[in-house]
């Protein structure tokens, strides 16, 4: 998919558009009677630069032969002129068909798992589908299946997901994209959107009045797949660290191997918590007695808890 092709997905930010912030697009909703079986997939779970996308498909129950004619597959066996087809095969039914996609930005992804406790991806991701299967169901579509690909415990991410949503019938299990054509329509949603996004980025680091981003480095677009073992990746990582500012906003600050090359070639950095700072300031360094004192207990001549 070319640049050019990326600014006509919906999903996708417009043109000059920086992807700065975690955002959520619906298609129109369908209007055939329900009710209705859903799928869930994501796109770029591993990558170390880009957005995590998780998509969501849904149709009628009823019209799930109807559905099985269209192509719909795992997205990573469809070449990206078959996945920009069965996108807009997406599309063309606004009767029966709909799509949405939760699209979580880098910064995003770094801030939850760099904070304390760290959110990490797991729940970002958890996260990320409870919110679509909920605006699904706010835009008046009764569910009846729910169909979830994911890793890892899949019978208790299944348990969750049916407490969340009691009525609805929830499958999660590995490789859901290539069991169910509904999973696989999330997929080509998710892996388009996300594709759109990193082949169209643009780096609002270079839209500053000065068009400079401290160093006057206007990065170039061959990053390769995102993947920290693509050699395109890792050459492009290693070339764009600025030792002051870091890296654009693409990258995932919280990844382990942008961390190493932060800790090998950017310029090491004190935070000095101020509320600690300003306690330890009320103190006057005494002796004996007085030694590590606050200068208000003992103006006030507090000797002990016992005082007060």
């Amino acid at each position: 998919m070319s640049q050019s092709d990326c600014t006509e997905i919906p999903s996708a930010p417009g043109p000059s558009t920086p992807l700065t912030d975690s955002y959520t697009y619906h298609s129109p909703t369908p209007t055939a009677p329900g009710p209705y079986i859903l799928g869930v997939d994501e796109a770029g779970r591993g990558p170390v630069l880009g957005p995590l996308v998780y998509g969501v498909a849904y149709c009628p129950a009823s019209w799930k032969t109807d559905l099985e004619k269209l192509g719909f597959a795992d997205s990573k066996t469809l070449t990206p002129e078959k996945r920009a087809e069965l996108l807009g095969v997406l599309n063309s039914d606004a009767q029966n068909l709909g799509w949405s996609v939760r699209v979580i930005s880098p910064q995003a992804i770094s801030a939850g798992m760099l904070r304390v406790p760290p959110t990490n991806l797991n729940k970002q991701s958890q996260d990320a589908t409870v919110l679509l299967i909920r605006e699904v169901l706010q835009r008046g579509l009764q569910l009846s299946e729910v169909y979830v690909d994911a890793l890892g415990n899949t019978t208790t991410y299944e348990a969750y997901l049916s407490a969340q949503f009691p009525g609805i019938s929830f499958t999660v299990t590995t490789k859901a994209d290539s069991k169910f054509k509904i999973v696989g329509a999330a997929s080509v949603a998710a892996k388009v959107t996300r594709d759109a996004c990193v082949d169209g980025w643009t780096f609002e680091e270079l839209l500053e009045e000065d068009n400079t981003t401290g160093t006057g480095n206007e990065w170039n677009r061959g990053f390769g797949s995102g993947y920290p073992s693509d050699p395109k990746t890792k050459t492009w990582i290693n070339a764009s660290v600025d030792p002051t500012f870091g890296f654009p906003a693409l990258v995932r600050f919280s990844w382990t191997t942008v961390k190493v090359i932060l800790e090998k070639s950017a310029h090491s950095v004190k935070w000095i918590d101020e509320g600690q700072e300003s306690l330890m300031k009320a103190f006057d360094g005494g002796k004996g007695r007085d030694k590590d004192r606050c200068i208000v207990t003992k103006d006030l001549g507090i000797q002990s808890i016992r005082t007060i």
